[in-house]
C-alpha cells in the first residue's frame, strides 16, 4: 500500500508522533512518503521519501498558500491511503475524499477546547471560535476512513461522532534514551547535581516558576535546559532572575543531545501550566523521563498524578508555586535511594506499559483494518 503523511506545520526532524509512524510504516513493508513544508528540500530517511513544499512565511500563508500545496502534492502521489497531520488540512482530506481516496486524520490535540484557552481573545469570541470549530471538525471527519487520536481523552471526544477511532500515544522507543538511575545520584568533589527541562520554553510550559525555584534549591543542585524559548523577551526576562545563576542553557538539541543532558541529571520536570489543552494531555518528555530513569517532578494534575503515583516514578507539585517545585528538587537530591528507586519504577513503567512498541501495533492494526 502507497501512503503518505501530509503537514503544512511541522519539520521532519522532531519528536512528533507522526516520525514515529513513519518509520513503523516503512518498516513494516509500506511505501511511505512524508511530505512537510519546511524549506529543507527532499530526501529519504529511514525507508521514508521525505517531499517538501517549501516554507513560506506567516500562519496565513501556511494555511492557505501552504495547504494548497500540500493538496497539489498529494494529488500528484495519487497514493492509496492518505494521513493528516495539521487540523487545517481537514479541507485537504474532504478534496482527497471526493478524489475516491482512503483518508485518515491525526487529532493530536482537542481543538475546540483548545480554543477555550487562547486568552488573548475575548471570552465570547473564544466560545464562538470553539463552537465552530467543533461543528465542522465532526463534519469533515465523518467523511473520513478512520481517526487516529493522540491520547485516549481525544479519542474518547472522537468517538461519540466516529465509528473508527484509536488512542495512538507518542511514548519514547525502547532503548532510546536509557539510562542507568544508580550512576548520576552522587556528585564527585566540587562536582554539582542537575535538574533538567527538555522541550520547548513557554510561559505555559511553567518557565518563570522554575527559574524562581532554583532560588530555592540547595547543595548547589542546577538546571540543564534543553529547547528554545518561544520569545526572546520571555529569555531575557527569565535571565534577570536570581535562579538564572543556577541555569545552564542549551538551546535547541539533537536527540543525541537529549541524551547527554538526562545521563547527566537527577530529576527531569515537567511542570506544565494548568491549562484546559494540558490537563488531559500526555507530555512525551514526562514518559522520556522514565525512559532515561529519572524521577519525575511534574504538575499535580489528576491524570497525570495517576500515572506518576501510580507507577510510583517521581513527585507531583503545584506548577504555579515556585516552592513546591523547590521543594520537590530538594527531596530528590536528598533522598538520593529513594530517587534511585523512583528511577527504576519509571523505567519499568515504559518497559511494561509506556512504549512506542506497543502503540506502533495500534497504528498497524489500523492500517491493516483500512486495506480489506
Amino acid at each position: 500500500m502507497k501512503v503518505a503523511h501530509l503537514t503544512s506545520a511541522h519539520p521532519r526532524y522532531d519528536t512528533r508522533i507522526f516520525h514515529k509512524q513513519c518509520r513503523s510504516l516503512a518498516a513494516g513493508g509500506y511505501s511511505v512518503t512524508l511530505v512537510v513544508a519546511d524549506g529543507e528540500g527532499d530526501e529519504e530517511s529511514d525507508g521514508v521519501a521525505i517531499v517538501d513544499v517549501g516554507q513560506l512565511p506567516g500562519r496565513l500563508n501556511r494555511v492557505v498558500k501552504t495547504t494548497r500545496r500540500v493538496f497539489e502534492q498529494a494529488r500528484h502521489l495519487d497514493a492509496d491511503l492518505y494521513h493528516l497531520h495539521d487540523p487545517e488540512l481537514m479541507p485537504v482530506g474532504r478534496r482527497l475524499k471526493r478524489l475516491g481516496k482512503r483518508v485518515v486524520y491525526d487529532a493530536h490535540e482537542d481543538l475546540p477546547r483548545q480554543m477555550l484557552a487562547k486568552h488573548y481573545l475575548g471570552k465570547l469570541t473564544r466560545q464562538v471560535l470553539s463552537r465552530a470549530v467543533e461543528t465542522y471538525q465532526r463534519q469533515a471527519c465523518r467523511q473520513f476512513d478512520a481517526i487516529v487520536a493522540a491520547t485516549p481523552h481525544i479519542r474518547d471526544r472522537f468517538s461519540e461522532f466516529h465509528p473508527q477511532v484509536v488512542d495512538v500515544n507518542n511514548f519514547p522507543m525502547l532503548g532510546e534514551l536509557d539510562g542507568a538511575p544508580d550512576a548520576r545520584l552522587s556528585a564527585s568533589p566540587g562536582e554539582s547535581l542537575s535538574v533538567c527541562y527538555v522541550g520547548g520554553i513557554a510561559e505555559v510550559r511553567g518557565i518563570r516558576e522554575v527559574i524562581r525555584a532554583m532560588e530555592k534549591v540547595e547543595q548547589g543542585c542546577r538546571l540543564q535546559l534543553a529547547g528554545d524559548f518561544k520569545t526572546l523577551a520571555l529569555e531575557q526576562e527569565v535571565m534577570t532572575y536570581a535562579g538564572w545563576a543556577q541555569v545552564e542553557s542549551h538551546g535547541y538539541l539533537d536527540r543525541a543531545g537529549v541524551r547527554r543532558v538526562m545521563a547527566s541529571s537527577v530529576a527531569g520536570l515537567v511542570t506544565l501550566h494548568p491549562i484546559v489543552n494540558y490537563l488531559d494531555a500526555l507530555p512525551v518528555k514526562m514518559f522520556e523521563y522514565m525512559s532515561a530513569g529519572l524521577p519525575v517532578i511534574a504538575s499535580d494534575f489528576p491524570l497525570w498524578r495517576e500515572i506518576v503515583e501510580g507507577s510510583d516514578c517521581g513527585l507531583c507539585v503545584d506548577p504555579l508555586d515556585p516552592d513546591t517545585i523547590a521543594g520537590a528538587i530538594n527531596y530528590i537530591v536528598s533522598h538520593p535511594e529513594r530517587a534511585r528507586e523512583m528511577g527504576r519504577n519509571g523505567q519499568r513503567a515504559v518497559v511494561e506499559r509506556y512504549n512506542w512498541q506497543q502503540e506502533e501495533r495500534k497504528l498497524l492494526d489500523t492500517y491493516r483494518a483500512l486495506a480489506r
